[in-house]
């Protein structure tokens, strides 16, 4: 018996190391190529890790794009995003959840049926819609389409109905109105799920490439995914140098993520598995 769990955890850990050096594996291999020269970068067969490691492509890359504008457009526009959706999400998922009114659970449920609408079938009303606003080429044309998400309207209001109601029905007997209770008692509460949201829509505002592509054409108002075109012309792409952008453009998402994962992963769960 001792045996036949002792052989069960061996095989989770093997598929758990597995899966980790699957996730592991393309950052490891994005740094040592940023590292190698450019025969280096594409000699077959490939070669784990350079024979001199060298920072030129750095050097390079720093020189070629405007990295600490791309840096300050990409700070703005993840701030306000996370800010306007947090915001947005609070609302929402209070209403949702402690709020009572006709179709309530119908349309939540018509919203949570929207998300298996992917992002991509929606860029052509999104960027018509843009354009007439006359935003394009505009920093809020990277901010408004990430001012909402159901998928965090869901987390935080299964939180929110993992509050027992009698803790509402005693508050407003007190005499605090719904604002006060949604933000003296319960966003406090729900701070592990908060976290988290914040978190997961900085990432998700940070790396986001495809739109920023569509809505924006002057290197001025450029964010540090997008800054990556700097780094492919006419005659190909150098890899060792765009390897060294890429880096650039993540080891800040990167170092958080390694910073907050348990605060990832708790808030999720309890948020994703209650209400």
């Amino acid at each position: 018996m001792k045996n036949t769990e002792r052989n069960k955890k061996i095989i989770l850990y093997v598929i758990l190391a597995i899966g980790a050096f699957i996730m592991f594996f393309p950052f490891f291999w994005m740094i040592v190529t940023s590292l190698k020269t450019g025969f280096e970068a594409n000699k077959v067969p490939p070669t784990i890790f350079p024979a001199k490691a060298t920072l030129d492509n750095y050097v390079y890359a720093l020189k070629t794009a405007p990295f600490l504008k791309y840096f300050k457009n990409s700070v703005i526009v993840t701030i306000f995003c996370v800010t306007i959706t947090m915001f947005n999400t609070i609302l929402a998922a209070f209403a949702f959840s402690k709020m009572r009114f006709p179709g309530r659970d119908i349309i939540f449920a018509a919203l949570v049926a929207m998300m298996m609408i992917p992002f991509e079938m929606l860029i052509i009303t999104n960027y018509s819609t843009i354009v007439k606003l006359g935003l394009y080429d505009t920093i809020i044309a990277l901010i408004i389409p990430f001012t909402s998400s159901i998928f965090y309207t869901y987390i935080l209001r299964n939180f929110f109905m993992s509050v027992p109601d009698s803790l509402y029905h005693s508050a407003k007997i007190d005499g605090a109105s719904d604002w006060q209770f949604l933000w003296e008692i319960l966003v406090p509460i729900a701070k592990p799920s908060l976290v988290t949201i914040a978190l997961l829509n900085a990432i998700a505002c940070w790396n986001s490439f495809l739109w920023s592509i569509l809505v924006i054409n002057s290197t001025e108002n450029r964010t540090l995914p997008f800054g990556l075109f700097a780094f492919t012309n006419e005659t190909g792409i150098r890899y060792e140098r765009l390897m060294a952008g890429a880096t650039i453009v993540v080891l800040p998402m990167i170092i958080l993520f390694l910073f907050a994962r348990k605060s990832i992963v708790t808030g999720v769960s309890r948020g994703g598995l209650k209400g």
